[in-house]
Protein backbone atom coordinates (compact mmCIF):
# COMPACT_ATOMS: atom_id res chain seq x y z
CA UNK A 1 0.00 0.00 0.00
CA UNK A 2 1.40 3.39 -1.04
CA UNK A 3 1.89 5.98 1.69
CA UNK A 4 1.83 9.78 1.54
CA UNK A 5 2.14 12.58 4.04
CA UNK A 6 -1.05 14.23 2.79
CA UNK A 7 -3.84 13.36 0.39
CA UNK A 8 -5.85 16.23 -1.11
CA UNK A 9 -9.20 15.47 -2.74
CA UNK A 10 -10.22 17.84 -5.52
CA UNK A 11 -8.08 19.61 -8.13
CA UNK A 12 -9.85 22.94 -8.18
CA UNK A 13 -7.83 26.03 -7.25
CA UNK A 14 -8.14 25.36 -3.50
CA UNK A 15 -7.01 21.74 -3.68
CA UNK A 16 -4.18 22.53 -6.08
CA UNK A 17 -2.89 25.43 -3.96
CA UNK A 18 -3.04 23.31 -0.80
CA UNK A 19 -1.15 20.46 -2.49
CA UNK A 20 1.41 22.81 -4.01
CA UNK A 21 2.08 24.61 -0.72
CA UNK A 22 2.69 21.29 1.03
CA UNK A 23 4.78 19.85 -1.79
CA UNK A 24 7.02 22.91 -1.90
CA UNK A 25 7.71 22.33 1.79
CA UNK A 26 9.04 18.88 0.96
CA UNK A 27 6.09 16.65 1.86
CA UNK A 28 4.81 13.75 -0.23
CA UNK A 29 1.39 14.62 -1.59
CA UNK A 30 -1.34 12.71 -3.40
CA UNK A 31 -3.80 14.89 -5.34
CA UNK A 32 -6.99 13.09 -6.36
CA UNK A 33 -9.45 14.45 -8.94
CA UNK A 34 -12.55 12.59 -10.13
CA UNK A 35 -12.60 14.25 -13.56
CA UNK A 36 -10.02 13.74 -16.34
CA UNK A 37 -9.10 17.44 -16.25
CA UNK A 38 -9.80 20.67 -14.41
CA UNK A 39 -13.38 21.89 -14.84
CA UNK A 40 -13.38 24.74 -17.38
CA UNK A 41 -16.96 25.97 -16.93
CA UNK A 42 -17.37 29.65 -15.99
CA UNK A 43 -16.94 29.88 -12.25
CA UNK A 44 -14.99 32.22 -9.98
CA UNK A 45 -12.63 34.70 -11.62
CA UNK A 46 -11.97 37.56 -9.19
CA UNK A 47 -8.55 37.30 -7.52
CA UNK A 48 -8.11 39.84 -4.73
CA UNK A 49 -4.85 41.49 -3.55
CA UNK A 50 -4.49 39.26 -0.47
CA UNK A 51 -4.72 36.19 -2.69
CA UNK A 52 -2.25 37.61 -5.21
CA UNK A 53 0.26 37.91 -2.37
CA UNK A 54 -0.15 34.22 -1.58
CA UNK A 55 0.14 33.26 -5.23
CA UNK A 56 3.37 35.28 -5.39
CA UNK A 57 4.79 33.14 -2.57
CA UNK A 58 4.09 30.11 -4.79
CA UNK A 59 5.61 31.71 -7.92
CA UNK A 60 2.22 31.70 -9.65
CA UNK A 61 1.30 35.37 -9.62
CA UNK A 62 3.08 36.27 -12.86
CA UNK A 63 1.14 33.59 -14.71
CA UNK A 64 -2.14 34.69 -13.16
CA UNK A 65 -1.65 38.37 -13.95
CA UNK A 66 -0.45 37.55 -17.47
CA UNK A 67 -3.49 35.41 -18.26
CA UNK A 68 -6.10 37.63 -16.62
CA UNK A 69 -7.49 41.16 -16.74
CA UNK A 70 -6.11 43.69 -14.26
CA UNK A 71 -9.02 45.57 -12.70
CA UNK A 72 -7.98 48.62 -10.69
CA UNK A 73 -11.51 49.98 -10.25
CA UNK A 74 -14.98 48.71 -9.47
CA UNK A 75 -18.23 50.61 -9.66
CA UNK A 76 -21.71 50.56 -8.10
CA UNK A 77 -24.62 51.61 -10.30
CA UNK A 78 -28.31 52.29 -9.94
CA UNK A 79 -29.62 50.27 -12.84
CA UNK A 80 -33.05 51.89 -12.77
CA UNK A 81 -31.71 55.42 -13.39
CA UNK A 82 -28.45 54.52 -15.11
CA UNK A 83 -26.37 56.63 -12.71
CA UNK A 84 -23.08 55.59 -11.24
CA UNK A 85 -23.28 55.73 -7.45
CA UNK A 86 -19.65 55.17 -6.45
CA UNK A 87 -16.29 54.15 -7.85
CA UNK A 88 -13.61 52.46 -5.76
CA UNK A 89 -9.93 52.56 -6.70
CA UNK A 90 -7.62 49.82 -5.40
CA UNK A 91 -4.66 52.11 -5.94
CA UNK A 92 -5.48 53.60 -2.53
CA UNK A 93 -4.04 50.34 -1.13
CA UNK A 94 -0.61 50.92 -2.69
CA UNK A 95 0.97 51.29 0.76
CA UNK A 96 -0.78 48.15 2.02
CA UNK A 97 0.02 45.61 -0.68
CA UNK A 98 2.29 44.93 -3.62
CA UNK A 99 -0.85 44.29 -5.66
CA UNK A 100 -3.24 47.26 -5.40
CA UNK A 101 -5.65 45.79 -7.94
CA UNK A 102 -7.82 42.79 -8.66
CA UNK A 103 -7.04 40.29 -11.40
CA UNK A 104 -9.96 38.75 -13.24
CA UNK A 105 -8.45 35.32 -13.93
CA UNK A 106 -10.75 32.36 -14.42
CA UNK A 107 -10.34 29.75 -11.69
CA UNK A 108 -9.54 26.91 -14.09
CA UNK A 109 -6.44 28.82 -15.22
CA UNK A 110 -5.20 29.17 -11.63
CA UNK A 111 -5.80 25.47 -11.02
CA UNK A 112 -4.02 24.47 -14.24
CA UNK A 113 -0.98 26.65 -13.48
CA UNK A 114 -0.62 24.96 -10.12
CA UNK A 115 -1.36 21.51 -11.52
CA UNK A 116 1.44 21.85 -14.06
CA UNK A 117 3.87 22.61 -11.24
CA UNK A 118 2.65 19.62 -9.22
CA UNK A 119 2.95 17.18 -12.11
CA UNK A 120 6.63 18.10 -12.47
CA UNK A 121 7.46 17.47 -8.79
CA UNK A 122 8.94 14.07 -7.76
CA UNK A 123 7.23 14.11 -4.34
CA UNK A 124 3.73 14.50 -5.84
CA UNK A 125 1.37 11.95 -7.34
CA UNK A 126 -1.55 13.37 -9.34
CA UNK A 127 -4.40 10.90 -9.82
CA UNK A 128 -6.88 12.25 -12.38
CA UNK A 129 -10.07 10.42 -13.29
CA UNK A 130 -9.86 8.84 -9.84
CA UNK A 131 -12.61 8.87 -7.24
CA UNK A 132 -12.39 8.58 -3.48
CA UNK A 133 -14.83 5.78 -2.64
CA UNK A 134 -14.17 5.47 1.07
CA UNK A 135 -11.77 6.29 3.90
CA UNK A 136 -11.15 5.57 7.56
CA UNK A 137 -9.23 7.45 10.25
CA UNK A 138 -7.72 5.26 12.98
CA UNK A 139 -6.12 8.17 14.83
CA UNK A 140 -2.64 7.41 13.48
CA UNK A 141 -3.28 7.63 9.76
CA UNK A 142 -6.10 7.81 7.20
CA UNK A 143 -6.61 4.90 4.81
CA UNK A 144 -8.18 5.79 1.46
CA UNK A 145 -9.97 3.60 -1.05
CA UNK A 146 -9.69 4.94 -4.60
CA UNK A 147 -11.39 3.89 -7.81
CA UNK A 148 -9.89 4.74 -11.21
CA UNK A 149 -11.70 4.36 -14.50
CA UNK A 150 -14.74 3.05 -12.69
CA UNK A 151 -13.13 -0.27 -11.76
CA UNK A 152 -9.45 -0.23 -10.77
CA UNK A 153 -9.23 -0.15 -7.00
CA UNK A 154 -6.31 1.18 -4.97
CA UNK A 155 -5.70 1.65 -1.27
CA UNK A 156 -3.32 4.29 0.07
CA UNK A 157 -2.40 5.54 3.52
CA UNK A 158 -1.77 9.13 4.48
CA UNK A 159 -1.07 11.09 7.62
CA UNK A 160 -3.75 13.69 6.80
CA UNK A 161 -6.69 13.92 4.42
CA UNK A 162 -7.84 17.30 3.07
CA UNK A 163 -11.26 17.59 1.45
CA UNK A 164 -11.33 20.25 -1.28
CA UNK A 165 -14.08 18.46 -3.16
CA UNK A 166 -16.74 21.14 -3.32
CA UNK A 167 -20.08 21.95 -1.76
CA UNK A 168 -21.29 18.33 -2.04
CA UNK A 169 -18.07 17.12 -0.43
CA UNK A 170 -17.77 13.36 -0.07
CA UNK A 171 -15.08 13.97 2.53
CA UNK A 172 -17.27 16.22 4.68
CA UNK A 173 -20.17 13.80 4.49
CA UNK A 174 -17.83 10.90 5.25
CA UNK A 175 -16.88 12.34 8.63
CA UNK A 176 -20.43 13.41 9.40
CA UNK A 177 -19.87 17.17 9.62
CA UNK A 178 -23.08 19.20 9.25
CA UNK A 179 -23.30 21.90 6.57
CA UNK A 180 -25.39 24.59 8.24
CA UNK A 181 -27.04 27.49 6.44
CA UNK A 182 -29.60 28.10 3.70
CA UNK A 183 -30.20 28.13 -0.04
CA UNK A 184 -31.41 31.27 -1.80
CA UNK A 185 -34.81 30.77 -3.46
CA UNK A 186 -33.63 32.14 -6.82
CA UNK A 187 -30.77 30.78 -8.93
CA UNK A 188 -28.14 32.86 -10.68
CA UNK A 189 -27.82 32.98 -14.46
CA UNK A 190 -24.38 33.73 -15.94
CA UNK A 191 -24.30 34.88 -19.56
CA UNK A 192 -20.95 35.30 -21.29
CA UNK A 193 -20.62 37.52 -24.35
CA UNK A 194 -17.77 39.03 -26.40
CA UNK A 195 -19.67 42.32 -26.62
CA UNK A 196 -17.24 44.98 -25.38
CA UNK A 197 -19.03 46.86 -22.60
CA UNK A 198 -15.95 49.02 -22.01
CA UNK A 199 -15.55 50.28 -25.56
CA UNK A 200 -19.28 50.51 -26.29
CA UNK A 201 -20.69 51.59 -22.93
CA UNK A 202 -17.71 52.89 -20.93
CA UNK A 203 -17.88 50.42 -18.08
CA UNK A 204 -14.88 49.37 -16.02
CA UNK A 205 -14.02 45.69 -15.57
CA UNK A 206 -16.09 45.11 -12.39
CA UNK A 207 -19.61 46.54 -12.00
CA UNK A 208 -22.51 46.00 -9.59
CA UNK A 209 -26.01 47.16 -10.53
CA UNK A 210 -28.66 47.69 -7.86
CA UNK A 211 -32.22 47.17 -9.06
CA UNK A 212 -35.36 46.26 -7.09
CA UNK A 213 -36.67 44.28 -10.07
CA UNK A 214 -33.55 42.58 -11.40
CA UNK A 215 -30.07 43.42 -10.08
CA UNK A 216 -27.04 42.51 -12.19
CA UNK A 217 -23.28 42.12 -12.06
CA UNK A 218 -20.96 42.74 -15.00
CA UNK A 219 -17.28 41.92 -15.22
CA UNK A 220 -14.63 41.15 -17.78
CA UNK A 221 -12.40 38.09 -18.05
CA UNK A 222 -9.61 37.47 -20.55
CA UNK A 223 -11.01 34.27 -22.04
CA UNK A 224 -8.80 31.50 -23.36
CA UNK A 225 -7.67 33.57 -26.35
CA UNK A 226 -6.95 36.70 -24.29
CA UNK A 227 -9.30 38.80 -26.43
CA UNK A 228 -11.75 39.30 -23.60
CA UNK A 229 -15.23 38.15 -22.63
CA UNK A 230 -17.84 39.79 -20.44
CA UNK A 231 -19.93 37.92 -17.90
CA UNK A 232 -23.33 39.26 -16.91
CA UNK A 233 -25.00 37.76 -13.84
CA UNK A 234 -28.75 37.96 -13.15
CA UNK A 235 -31.10 36.36 -10.60
CA UNK A 236 -33.83 34.12 -11.93
CA UNK A 237 -37.45 34.52 -11.04
CA UNK A 238 -38.39 32.07 -8.31
CA UNK A 239 -41.01 30.40 -10.56
CA UNK A 240 -38.67 30.23 -13.57
CA UNK A 241 -37.36 26.82 -14.61
CA UNK A 242 -33.75 26.28 -15.64
CA UNK A 243 -34.87 25.53 -19.19
CA UNK A 244 -36.86 28.76 -19.37
CA UNK A 245 -34.00 30.87 -17.97
CA UNK A 246 -31.46 29.40 -20.40
CA UNK A 247 -33.67 29.55 -23.50
CA UNK A 248 -32.53 31.77 -26.38
CA UNK A 249 -35.54 34.02 -25.91
CA UNK A 250 -34.92 34.54 -22.18
CA UNK A 251 -31.19 35.05 -22.64
CA UNK A 252 -31.69 37.71 -25.31
CA UNK A 253 -34.48 39.37 -23.31
CA UNK A 254 -32.27 39.75 -20.24
CA UNK A 255 -29.30 41.07 -22.19
CA UNK A 256 -31.38 43.45 -24.31
CA UNK A 257 -33.13 44.75 -21.22
CA UNK A 258 -29.73 45.21 -19.59
CA UNK A 259 -28.40 47.22 -22.53
CA UNK A 260 -30.39 47.31 -25.77
CA UNK A 261 -28.60 46.59 -29.05
CA UNK A 262 -29.86 46.79 -32.62
CA UNK A 263 -28.86 43.15 -33.08
CA UNK A 264 -28.91 39.96 -31.00
CA UNK A 265 -26.14 39.48 -28.50
CA UNK A 266 -23.56 36.85 -29.32
CA UNK A 267 -23.53 34.46 -26.35
CA UNK A 268 -20.41 32.37 -25.83
CA UNK A 269 -21.67 30.53 -22.77
CA UNK A 270 -24.71 30.32 -20.53
CA UNK A 271 -24.88 28.77 -17.10
CA UNK A 272 -27.30 28.55 -14.17
CA UNK A 273 -26.69 27.41 -10.63
CA UNK A 274 -28.24 27.33 -7.18
CA UNK A 275 -26.76 29.67 -4.60
CA UNK A 276 -26.10 28.70 -1.00
CA UNK A 277 -24.88 30.33 2.21
CA UNK A 278 -23.53 27.45 4.29
CA UNK A 279 -20.66 26.84 6.69
CA UNK A 280 -19.49 23.45 7.94
CA UNK A 281 -20.06 22.92 11.67
CA UNK A 282 -16.33 22.20 11.93
CA UNK A 283 -13.41 22.43 9.51
CA UNK A 284 -11.66 19.46 11.13
CA UNK A 285 -12.41 16.04 12.54
CA UNK A 286 -9.40 13.98 13.63
CA UNK A 287 -6.92 13.74 10.76
CA UNK A 288 -9.47 14.93 8.22
CA UNK A 289 -9.70 18.63 7.28
CA UNK A 290 -11.91 20.70 4.99
CA UNK A 291 -11.04 23.72 2.85
CA UNK A 292 -12.78 25.86 0.26
CA UNK A 293 -16.31 24.98 -0.84
CA UNK A 294 -16.16 21.74 1.15
CA UNK A 295 -16.12 23.93 4.26
CA UNK A 296 -18.15 26.96 3.18
CA UNK A 297 -20.20 28.26 0.26
CA UNK A 298 -21.66 31.71 -0.40
CA UNK A 299 -23.21 33.82 -3.11
CA UNK A 300 -20.56 35.14 -5.50
CA UNK A 301 -21.33 38.87 -5.24
CA UNK A 302 -17.98 40.39 -4.29
CA UNK A 303 -15.88 37.46 -5.50
CA UNK A 304 -14.92 36.15 -2.06
CA UNK A 305 -15.50 32.39 -2.11
CA UNK A 306 -12.51 31.21 -4.14
CA UNK A 307 -10.23 33.74 -2.50
CA UNK A 308 -11.13 32.69 1.02
CA UNK A 309 -10.77 29.06 -0.03
CA UNK A 310 -7.23 29.69 -1.25
CA UNK A 311 -6.51 31.39 2.08
CA UNK A 312 -7.84 28.23 3.78
CA UNK A 313 -5.45 26.16 1.70
CA UNK A 314 -2.38 28.22 2.58
CA UNK A 315 -3.28 28.36 6.27
CA UNK A 316 -4.07 24.66 6.51
CA UNK A 317 -0.93 23.66 4.63
CA UNK A 318 1.18 25.67 7.10
CA UNK A 319 -0.49 23.93 10.04
CA UNK A 320 -0.09 20.46 8.55
CA UNK A 321 3.53 21.22 7.67
CA UNK A 322 4.23 22.13 11.29
CA UNK A 323 2.51 18.97 12.52
CA UNK A 324 4.46 16.77 10.11
CA UNK A 325 7.67 18.44 11.23
CA UNK A 326 6.83 17.41 14.79
CA UNK A 327 6.57 20.86 16.29
CA UNK A 328 5.15 20.27 19.76
CA UNK A 329 3.25 23.56 19.93
CA UNK A 330 1.11 22.70 16.91
CA UNK A 331 -2.64 22.75 17.56
CA UNK A 332 -4.48 21.63 14.44
CA UNK A 333 -7.80 22.57 16.03
CA UNK A 334 -6.64 26.18 15.70
CA UNK A 335 -7.30 25.91 11.95
CA UNK A 336 -11.00 25.41 12.70
CA UNK A 337 -11.08 27.94 15.54
CA UNK A 338 -9.59 30.65 13.31
CA UNK A 339 -10.80 29.97 9.78
CA UNK A 340 -14.44 29.20 10.57
CA UNK A 341 -15.17 32.49 12.45
CA UNK A 342 -13.26 34.44 9.79
CA UNK A 343 -15.49 32.96 7.11
CA UNK A 344 -18.63 33.88 9.02
CA UNK A 345 -17.37 37.43 9.66
CA UNK A 346 -15.73 38.31 6.36
CA UNK A 347 -17.45 36.13 3.76
CA UNK A 348 -20.93 35.07 4.90
CA UNK A 349 -21.81 38.44 6.43
CA UNK A 350 -20.37 40.45 3.57
CA UNK A 351 -21.83 38.45 0.69
CA UNK A 352 -25.28 38.41 2.26
CA UNK A 353 -25.03 42.18 2.74
CA UNK A 354 -23.83 42.62 -0.86
CA UNK A 355 -26.86 40.78 -2.19
CA UNK A 356 -29.30 42.67 0.02
CA UNK A 357 -27.84 45.98 -1.12
CA UNK A 358 -28.31 45.10 -4.79
CA UNK A 359 -31.85 43.73 -4.46
CA UNK A 360 -33.20 46.31 -1.97
CA UNK A 361 -36.77 47.26 -2.91
CA UNK A 362 -37.55 50.03 -0.44
CA UNK A 363 -36.83 53.33 -2.21
CA UNK A 364 -35.77 55.17 0.96
CA UNK A 365 -33.38 52.40 1.96
CA UNK A 366 -31.98 52.28 -1.59
CA UNK A 367 -31.19 55.98 -1.45
CA UNK A 368 -29.65 55.57 1.99
CA UNK A 369 -27.43 52.76 0.67
CA UNK A 370 -26.43 54.91 -2.30
CA UNK A 371 -25.58 57.88 -0.10
CA UNK A 372 -23.47 55.70 2.18
CA UNK A 373 -21.54 54.18 -0.74
CA UNK A 374 -20.94 57.61 -2.28
CA UNK A 375 -19.74 59.02 1.05
CA UNK A 376 -17.45 56.03 1.57
CA UNK A 377 -15.88 56.44 -1.84
CA UNK A 378 -15.41 60.20 -1.29
CA UNK A 379 -13.62 59.82 2.07
CA UNK A 380 -10.04 58.49 1.67
CA UNK A 381 -10.03 56.88 5.13
CA UNK A 382 -13.36 55.10 4.63
CA UNK A 383 -12.45 54.30 1.02
CA UNK A 384 -9.30 52.47 2.15
CA UNK A 385 -11.11 50.70 5.01
CA UNK A 386 -13.83 49.53 2.64
CA UNK A 387 -11.29 48.08 0.21
CA UNK A 388 -9.21 46.50 2.96
CA UNK A 389 -12.30 44.54 3.95
CA UNK A 390 -13.69 43.72 0.50
CA UNK A 391 -10.25 42.61 -0.75
CA UNK A 392 -9.82 40.34 2.32
CA UNK A 393 -6.60 42.14 3.26
CA UNK A 394 -8.14 42.97 6.63
CA UNK A 395 -8.86 39.30 7.32
CA UNK A 396 -5.21 38.31 6.79
CA UNK A 397 -3.63 41.40 8.34
CA UNK A 398 -5.54 41.73 11.59
CA UNK A 399 -6.88 38.23 12.26
CA UNK A 400 -4.99 35.66 14.34
CA UNK A 401 -4.41 33.64 11.18
CA UNK A 402 -1.81 35.72 9.30
CA UNK A 403 -1.52 33.63 6.13
CA UNK A 404 -0.25 36.47 3.92
CA UNK A 405 3.22 37.94 3.95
Amino acid sequence: MDEFDVAVIGAGPVGVICALTLARRGHSVLLVEAEPSVNRSPRAATTHPATLEMLADLDLVTDVIGSGVVARYFQFWDRASGRMIAEFDHQILSNDTRYPFVVQCEQHKIANFGLARLQAMPNVSVALQTRLSGFSDDGERVTLELVSGGKTQRRVATSYLVGCDGGRSFVRKGVGIAFDGFTHPERFVVLTTPFDFEAEKGFCYRNYFSDPDEWANLFKVAGDDGLGLWRVVFPTRIDETDEQALSDAAVQHRLQKFFPLDRPYQVAHRNIYSVHQRVAASFRKGRVMLAGDSAHVNNPIGGLGMNFGIHDAVSLAASIDAALEGKTEVDLDAYDRVRRPLNVEFVQTQTIQNKKRLEEKDSAMREKNFADLAATAADPFRHRAFLMRTSLLESVRTGPDKTSR
